[in-house]
């Protein structure tokens, strides 16, 4: 569909996967910091606080630096991808200590009776009782990763936030609106898509509460 002289469905699907690749390889990176985090009182006096640092660094700031340090083009849609990713990274370090915090001390104690070993116990009880938990935390950063992804639009890397620079530009209201609008939109969608998934995976969880 082209419209404004833009291809949109094109402009939509850059928009959603500079957005959700960054969230899930967060996730991926988070996850045995924030295990981490969790078993040691040390790492999580320096990890938590550290990463969430990350999170003030501006994002434009992060954007012109990244290419200097990887090499990649100023151009490169790679430079969005990693100052999401570290953004991700920033907000979820916390949530996956929280999550593994949340799992009630008495089930992992009778894990650990039944002779599940460290990696087992985290990936065959942990995980599974802390995804609630841990879904909220990838849903907040699912939101700020498709806010975020419209400041590439300000170096030249194409989204809908390309939509709202030019507009601004040649000054054409329905331009701007549609890519603020069009943004908001992929935000909701893909947030209703984490919870699905995170209720897919914790079916006790809508049990209990009768969801």
């Amino acid at each position: 569909m082209r419209a404004f002289g833009y291809d949109i469905d094109q402009l939509v699907i850059a928009h959603v996967l500079l957005a959700v690749i960054p969230v899930i390889a967060g996730l991926a990176v988070a996850l045995p910091l924030g295990w981490w985090a969790h078993r040691s009182r040390i790492a999580r006096r320096v990890l938590v606080p550290l990463s969430g640092a990350l999170y003030t660094i501006p994002s434009l700031a992060l954007i012109v630096v990244i290419p200097i340090v990887l090499g990649t083009g100023i151009l490169s849609p790679v430079n969005v991808a990693v100052t999401l990713t570290i953004y991700t990274l920033a907000l979820l370090v916390r949530s996956v200590a929280e999550a593994l915090d949340a799992v009630p001390e008495h089930v992992t104690t009778a894990a650990v009776a039944v002779g599940y070993r460290p990696t087992g116990l985290l990936l065959g009880v942990q995980l599974p009782l802390a995804v609630p938990v841990l879904t909220a935390g990838v849903r907040v950063a699912s939101v700020s990763s498709f806010s975020l992804v419209t400041v590439g639009a300000l170096v030249g890397i194409d989204s809908l936030g390309t939509l709202m620079t030019d507009g601004f530009s040649q000054d054409y209201p329905a331009m701007v609106t549609t890519g603020i609008v069009g943004s908001v939109v992929l935000a909701f969608v893909f947030d209703a898509l984490w919870l699905a998934l995170g209720r897919a995976l914790s079916p006790w969880s809508r049990a209990r509460t009768g969801v």
